[in-house]
């Protein structure tokens, strides 16, 4: 279902189009949203600044630079490192770095904060509730809550084998 709000698969019915003030027509979803899954979607043998700066300039729609999006994150001073050096933890917290550098106005989410601590789990909860306060959507799966005040939450429980345990 995400990879569909993404634009990523194509839906086997009907169309996934966002509508706002800007094009009342619709934009397909990767023309307005961001999709940040179990991979990070990072080369490992470039350094985060070069990992960054693709996604930036692939993306247009400048966000904040590289740097202000290391220093979100909490890890400013390692973005010459190649991306490969990285703890799992780290690499996650640069993920999240790239939905800052592009801007879209829809984050979609797919256990966005596996591989975190709780204090990472913290800082990316913050920086979902700025995404939100400037009108920003966030449409996340996750097992885990996302510390987040006022959202609207969709628990999907009641499938073959949740009741027996086979699925956590």
């Amino acid at each position: 279902m995400l990879r569909v709000a993404a634009g990523l698969l194509r839906p086997e019915k009907g169309t996934v189009i966002f509508h706002d003030e800007e094009s009342p027509e619709g934009r397909h979803p990767g023309e307005v949203s961001h999709y940040l899954g179990h991979r990070n979607a990072m080369k490992n043998e470039l350094t985060v600044v070069e990992n960054l700066d693709f996604w930036r300039s692939f993306l247009g729609n400048a966000g904040l630079s590289t740097e202000d999006a290391a220093e979100a994150v909490g890890l400013a001073g390692i973005t010459h490192l190649p991306f490969a050096y990285l703890s799992a933890g780290q690499q996650r917290r640069f993920a999240f770095a790239k939905l800052l550098v592009a801007h879209r106005p829809v984050w979609i989410l797919d256990e966005p904060t596996a591989a975190l601590d709780a204090s990472a789990d913290q800082l990316f909860a913050g920086l979902i509730e700025a995404h939100l306060r400037k009108g920003g959507i966030v449409l996340a799966a996750t097992h885990q809550p996302l510390g987040l005040k006022n959202v609207q939450e969709l628990k999907m429980t009641g499938f073959a084998g949740v009741d027996q345990g086979v699925w956590g």
